[in-house]
């Protein structure tokens, strides 16, 4: 099995707590998810996050519906989270979340371990599609948690004003 790293890295410029209290809550995942993956979670809320947690949704590859399950295998507020796919296009995956606070804001790591089913076949199809729909997909969350975090910003001083 060929196993893959994504990572990514963001400057966020508010406090961990808050940052963090953004990503625990599973409902922000379909705001940052471009919506041509047709990312839906179909686990009823409220969810609460914690070790153990599962989570249901389903995604479109190709235009299909796909069941994805993930596991919350880890779980430290305000600090990390970790989810493993237990069912879903995905041999393996593994995402790992940390949050590090420093003077001008917190930095958020991804760091995402995976593998893809039928050996050689799918190691072409990870160069082809896969490999550039993920980085397609971070990009996306890139710029749209900085748009929300910026848009907090200019509330937080419309507010201090």
């Amino acid at each position: 099995m060929k196993l893959y790293t994504l990572k990514r890295k963001q400057i966020i410029p508010f406090d961990r707590n808050t940052v963090f209290s953004f990503f625990k809550s599973p409902e922000n995942l379909e705001k940052i998810t471009p919506s041509d993956v047709g990312f839906t979670i179909i686990t009823p809320n409220p969810i609460k996050m914690q070790t153990g947690a599962v989570l249901d949704y389903t995604i479109k590859l190709a235009g299909i519906p796909v069941r994805w399950t993930t596991l919350i295998t880890d779980y430290d507020e305000p600090h990390s989270f970790s989810d493993v796919s237990i069912k879903g296009p995905y041999s393996f995956w593994h995402h790992r979340h940390w949050f590090e606070e420093t003077e001008t804001g917190t930095i958020m790591y991804d760091e995402v371990t995976y593998a893809l089913p039928f050996g050689f076949l799918g190691r072409i199809v990870h160069s082809l599609w896969v490999k550039k729909q993920l980085d397609n997909i971070f990009n996306f969350r890139a710029k749209i948690i900085s748009d929300i975090f910026s848009s907090l910003s200019q509330k937080e001083q419309t507010v201090q004003q």
